[in-house]
Order: C-alpha cells, then structure tokens, then sequence
C-alpha cells in the first residue's frame, strides 16, 4: 500500500490579513523616528543607507578592512554574509559603541529555500502546488536563520522564467503569474511570520525581501543581468503581478533588478520604484539594491560616473545601497551641492530606522543573538522531517513506461545503481546551500540502501562517469558490466550545482554529453531503465523520454534529498507533483510557456501545413507542458458541468468536475482549471490557469471538485494597460490535468 505524501490546501496555513501597511501610521513609531533623525548628523543618516558584506564563520565572523572604518564612525546600517549568534553580537557590540546615537546594525542573509536543513530549490517546491507547506518550509528557515542573528533574507525571488537557458530559474516559482502570485505570498508570509506588524518583535521573525524588481526573468538570450525590452503592457500582464502580491502579503522590503527596462536600468528607474512601487501600490517599506547595482549604472552607459549613479539612484526611490560604497561615498556631497535633497535622505534612513524599531532591536540590539535558542534550535530533528515531506513531494513524474515503477520491497530485484549523482553529496542542496552542510546531506546510495535493507531488492552500483566531463567515458565498462547482471537500472545524473544559480548559465540544456553517451550505452543492454534527474532547470529530455522506461525529475532536493528520492522510488510516497515551467525538445523552443498568444497564422499541430507560425524541424509543442506530472495510479475525469451558461458582472458560475481513481493506489492529484477569452479588445493567452485543487483519492475513490468564475476570473488589462476590465464575450473552459490537456472543454459566456 502506497503512504500520501502530505495533504495540502490551496491557502497557505496563515491566511489572516496582514496589517503591514499601517506600521507607518504608528504614532508611537513615528515619533521615535522622527526624534531620532532630528539629532542625528548626515553622515549618520547615509551610513544607515549603507550595506557591507562581511565573510566569517558560524563563531567568529572576519570584517573585510575596506568597511571596517565605517563600522568605527558608526556609519554602517546593515551587513550580511555574516553568520552565527555569537559572532554577530561582537559586531553588533562593536556597531552599537561607535554610533553616536546607539544605532543597531540590521543583519542579513540569502535564505533562500532553508538555512541549515536545506528544503527542496523554489522551482521544485513549486512543483507540489503545496502553499501550504511552503508556507511551513519559508517558516522554519525563518526560525533557524532569526536564532543565529539573521532578521532579513533575501528571498523570496518570485521573477517569471520562460526561458530554461536563464540560470536563477531554479530560485522562481516559474512561468505563470496566477500560480507564482499565491506562492510569492505564502512565501512572504512563512519568512516573516506576522499577521500585523507588531509581531515582528517576536525574535522567530525576519523580514522578507521581494527581488528582483522587475522583470529580471525576461532578461534576453536568458543570459544573466542581460537586457530586458519588453511592453509595458507585457510588464503588467505578466512580471508585475507576483511582485504587487507580495505587496499585498505585507512584504517589508525590496530588492532592485540589474536589468534595463526601456534603456533605464532598474535601480536607476523612478517608474519603477517612485511610480508604480509607492504610488500605485501604495508600498511603505524599504528598497535595497542588488548586490553592487548602483555602481554598475556607470558600466549600462546609464551614470557618467560613481557619483552621479549615487544621485540618479538616489532620486529614483532606493534606500540602501549593497556592498557598493556609493551612498557613503557621494550622498553628502551631492546634498551640498542640491542634487539630492536632505528630504530625500531623511525619507529613505527613516524607512530604514522603522523597520529597526519594528524588530524591536532598538530595545534590544542582541534578542536575535541567542546561543542557547541557536543551539536548541538549527537543524532540529522535526525540521529534516519536514525537509524529506518537501523533498518527495516536489519530485515529479515525468514517464512511466509499463508501470516500471515502483521498484517494490517484496519483488526480488537486482537492481544496478549507475551514475554521477547516486552518490554525489556537494550538489543536493543546489545553488543557495547558505549555512547547510553540503557535507551532512543524504545521497541517493545512502537513502536507497536503507530503504531496501532486508528487502528482495538487490543493488550493485558503479558510477560510469563524473558529473563535470572530467573523465570522459574511464568508468563505462565498470557501468555496463554492473548494468548486465540487473534486471533494472536506475540511472542518476543531473548538473553538477554551479551549473543552475546566478550566473549559471546555459545555451546547451540537455544533460552532459558523458552522461547521455553512457545511458545510449545502457540501451543496447535492452534493460528497463529508470532515470532520476538532479537539476536546477527544465532540461531537453527529448532522447532520454523517447529511450527510458522511467524518468522522475528531482530537481536540487535538499538536506533529506537520498532518503526523499528513495520514498518516491519504493512507492512508500506516490509522486504528485506537476511542473510549474515548460520542458522543451530543444533549446531551440525557448523561451516557451504555456499562456502564449495564437497569433493571426496558429498552426494545428494535428494538420500541420506549410505558411503557419511553426518550425521545419520541430513540433511546436513542448516536451512537458506547464500542470504536467504522473503518478504510479490514474485518474480519470469526468461529468463537466455549468450550473448555467453565461454570467453578468454580479453573478457567478458554479463549475464541477468529477475525478475518480482509477489505478491501484491511493494518491493525489492537482485538477487545474484554464479558460480562454477568444475575442477581445486586446489579444489573450491561449490559455490561463484560473484556479487549481489538490486533492487526495483512494483508489477506486470518486470526488467532485468545484470551481466558482465571476467577473475577476475574467478581468485583464484593457487598452490602457492600466485599467482592468471585464469584456462581454464567449469563453473557452477546461478542466485539465496539466496546460496541454483539452480532453475536458466546454464554453460560457459574460454578459
């Protein structure tokens, strides 16, 4: 009997309204800052508009020498890169004698999917469709990071990804807004903790950073800090949402994009952070830059020089600058000369100074810094629990073949373990590993090994080639002699960990060649193979779908990542996870998604014919559309009904659908619904994700699952690419297993 994976509900388990907002209203808060900023010097206020990275140990972090005076004037207002409770406290110590006015330092961290237990990357937690659990993951690294003396991260990242080639796809959410909108806000929430902003003086609470504002995913060639040139309408349909929902979730803080926009580089763009981050949307908090972007507005052409990218930036809406040493450098020359108006300054050091006196570290500058709490509390027990839930329920089954999985206990078996990553440890915990031992995570050997202890399932293993293309093909004969004996092999390769992350960039998205000619040598052994892959991006599995038996995509599972793919494996969890970004056939396709547009020439890829929007050489359809993944049962749809037809601006449509299991397993499944608007004053996607249930079936179990669409289920941008309007029309519907399933369609109208 298959054992679920976890439930999950479509809300993150806080689901109160945040009261973030109204913190600038405090009085009492006010007051403080007001008071503050009146006796303090201008230097003092530009210092707190200062961020240093520092590069230290768990117990004793080392001040790199070109900030150490600062720190001695008081003039440094956070760090980050420094870690450990007691380290911190010498720096908090040494920052809070040397300010004139006793001023606590704000210390900072990239937590991003975890602190010392390491969860699954964001783009495979996103594949569980489970706001739920990634609230309780962004929870508990809040809870380990906020005991070591961290109160802000640097997280989430809720950019949109279209193109597999980009490298940080591995830190989004992935394609779609609607989808990546809700998981930016259970993020949000899980890292900061509060359901008003009084709670932040909680000492298990950080601020949350929303980055990188905006539209870093669309960056062209899906090369790094490369250009973005792109609509404004395209801007707000599809990149500005997930940012405008972490501002709703109550976010505290901001972090600029490297990327131009329009030929405005982000961090020197008053539309960006003036305009539509203050004005629009009414956000109070604080922005920072991305590391070193102020300076880099000189190298975009953008600031002739240092100091005037200080004042453009300045002027533009930014509050801190990261490890640039712009602000300190050039803020008080430039308000001498009027370039940058003391107002200015004061505004962006009192949104800094707010947030300090919301954590309460002005009350006391060490409540973050707690040995004991740290101790008692990194990498508890209960967390890797939770890790390995995640871990398995972000994997995605992506083929089957004649049901060649499970491999189960009781079925005698040999089995040959093969490839770069079974036993591979460093590259688990992906790119952000942050203070996570790479060293303690659980290989796939260790976590299969122990899960088939005693079993009837027999394991040989060799590792037929190096994850790095260091050894070509040394270690094939090895492989292919264990591979003989067996009845199965299960393949495990992937990329080595600096191959997905920032800077990690690829115009080759298939697996190592080393590692593709090894699994065509395993083939002519006419054996069933199994691949498990171990990645940070959609990959072209074009071949390995069309040759193997099995495919599960792992992606970087984290600290539980052995003992979570042996879960899947064995059956004891059966895989619901659906991909949240289109696989592609080739690198050619990208970038690719779903909610593109048909265009005046669509081609029905059934008919195909010559004058159409397509390739010679290629379907354009993906390998793996967006909503697709497998389980080790079935389920069939069923019973589509309307409880009517058509709908006016203050009515609504009950939709429901009846989903049956139909295979031999309890398990679960992620029922999405898209609609279509098929005319329109401006053209829409060919599909959208409108609303989405995932929900647990035992086998031969039936339920009915229900939809409701009103007037916002409809709305979009009408031809001022401001104001959203609702236009009356007919409607495509589908009830579907993933973006390319149209098996279930049927229409409505709005009236």
């Amino acid at each position: 009997m298959l054992i679920m994976a976890a439930s999950c509900s479509h809300e993150p388990s806080a689901t109160q309204k945040y009261d973030w907002q109204s913190y600038s209203k405090d009085p009492v808060i006010e007051h403080k800052v007001d008071s503050l900023l009146s006796i303090m010097s201008l230097d003092e206020k530009i210092g707190q508009m200062s961020q240093f990275a520092g590069q230290g140990a768990v117990t004793g972090p080392k001040i790199d020498d070109h900030f150490k005076g600062y720190l001695k004037k008081g003039e440094v207002g956070s760090m980050f890169n420094v870690f450990g409770a007691k380290g911190l406290r010498k720096i908090q110590e040494e920052a809070i004698k040397n300010s004139p006015h006793h001023i606590p330092i704000l210390f900072a961290a990239d937590v991003i999917h975890g602190y010392k237990t390491i969860f699954p990357m964001p783009l495979g937690e996103a594949a569980s469709w489970d706001l739920g659990m990634m609230y309780k993951t962004a929870r508990i690294a809040a809870e380990e990071a906020s005991s070591t003396g961290i109160s802000w991260t640097f997280a989430p990242m809720v950019d949109i990804g279209r193109d597999a080639r980009w490298g940080r796809n591995m830190e989004g959410a992935g394609e779609d807004a609607y989808l990546g909108s809700l998981i930016a806000e259970a993020r949000v929430k899980g890292f900061q903790g509060i359901t008003t902003y009084k709670d932040f003086t909680k000492p298990n609470t950080i601020l949350a950073c929303t980055k990188h504002f905006a539209a870093y995913g669309a960056t062209e060639s899906g090369r790094e800090y490369n250009t973005v040139d792109i609509s404004d309408r395209t801007l707000r349909e599809t990149y500005f949402p997930t940012y405008h929902a972490t501002v709703k979730a109550g976010v505290a803080t901001f972090m600029t994009s490297f990327n131009e926009i329009a030929g405005v580089p982000s961090t020197g763009s008053k539309y960006l952070y003036t305009d539509v981050l203050r004005k629009e949307w009414g956000f109070t908090g604080m922005v920072v830059t991305d590391y070193t972007a102020i300076n880099e507005l000189v190298a975009h052409g953008f600031a002739a020089d240092l100091k005037e990218a200080g004042m453009k930036s300045a002027n533009a809406g930014i509050d801190m600058d990261m490890n640039g040493e712009v602000f300190v450098k050039n803020l008080h020359a430039l308000v001498k000369e009027g370039k940058v108006s003391e107002k200015t300054i004061n505004r962006a050091a009192a949104r800094i100074l707010e947030l300090k006196f919301m954590l309460g570290l002005f009350q006391d500058p060490f409540r973050y810094m707690d040995e004991a709490r740290e101790k008692a509390t990194v990498g508890k027990p209960e967390f890797r629990k939770v890790a390995r839930k995640a871990a398995a329920a972000s994997m995605v089954l992506l083929k089957n073949k004649n049901n060649v999985l499970p491999l189960q206990k009781n079925v005698a078996k040999r089995v040959a373990l093969i490839g770069p990553m079974i036993k591979e440890r460093r590259s688990l915990n992906g790119e952000w590993a942050i203070r996570g031992d790479r060293k303690e995570s659980v290989t796939l050997y260790e976590g299969l090994t122990a899960k088939y202890k005693g079993t009837k399932v027999k394991f040989t293993y060799a590792k037929g080639c190096d994850l790095l293309n260091k050894e070509g093909h040394k270690g094939f004969a090895a492989a292919l002699r264990a591979a003989r004996n067996a009845d199965v092999i299960l393949f495990a390769g992937g990329e080595d960990f600096n191959w997905s992350g920032e800077a990690a960039c690829r115009t080759n998205i298939q697996l190592p060649a080393p590692q593709v000619d090894l699994l065509k040598a395993l083939k002519k052994l006419h054996k069933p193979i199994v691949m498990v892959t171990l990645n940070g991006r959609p990959l072209d599995l074009s071949w390995e779908d069309a040759n193997l038996d099995g495919i599960v995509e792992a992606w970087y599972p984290g600290t539980e990542a052995g003992n979570a793919v042996a879960d899947i494996i064995s059956g004891d969890v059966n895989p619901a996870a659906k991909i949240t970004m289109t696989f592609p056939r080739n690198v050619g396709q990208v970038p690719i998604y779903y909610n593109r547009k048909n265009t005046g020439r669509p081609l029905d890829e059934k008919h195909w014919a010559d004058y159409k929007s397509s390739y010679i050489d290629s379907p354009n359809s993906p390998l793996y559309p967006f909503g697709y993944g497998l389980s080790y049962t079935s389920f069939q749809y069923s019973n589509l009904k309307l409880d009517q037809k058509s709908f006016t601006k203050d009515g609504q449509i009950k939709v429901s659908v009846d989903v049956k299991n139909t295979g031999k397993y309890d398990g679960q499944e992620i029922v999405q619904m898209y609609i279509r608007d098929i005319a329109a004053s401006v053209t829409r996607p060919v599909k959208e994700l409108k609303g989405f249930h995932k929900i647990a079936l035992k086998k031969g179990e039936t339920k009915t699952v229900h939809f409701t669409i009103n007037k916002k289920t409809i709305e979009f941008l009408g031809l001022d690419a401001k104001t959203l309007v609702a236009e009356p029309g007919k409607f495509d519907l589908w009830v579907a297993k993933s973006a390319g399933d149209n098996s279930l369609h049927t229409q409505f109208s709005y009236q």
